[in-house]
C-alpha cells in the first residue's frame, strides 16, 4: 500500500496541537488532496480536489 509524506499545517505546534496533515505528493500527481487529522493518522482521511483545498486554504490564512 502506498504510503505518502504527510506535511503538518504551519499552524501546527510542537506541544501536541498538531491538527491538519496533507501530502503533498499525492495532490501534484493526482489532483486530490489527502487530507488527514495528525492526531490520529491511523483513521480514514479525507480527499478534496485541488481548487477545494485552494479555498480552504485561502480561507484560513485570511481569518490568521
Amino acid at each position: 500500500m502506498f504510503d505518502p509524506e504527510w506535511t503538518k499545517s504551519s499552524y501546527s505546534s510542537q506541544d501536541g496541537g498538531d491538527c491538519v496533515e496533507w501530502a503533498p505528493s499525492v495532490a501534484l500527481a493526482t489532483g486530490t488532496v489527502p487530507v488527514r487529522d495528525g492526531k490520529a493518522p491511523a483513521r480514514p482521511h479525507l480527499a478534496v480536489s485541488s481548487a477545494a483545498w485552494q479555498v480552504f486554504v485561502n480561507g484560513v490564512g485570511r481569518e490568521g
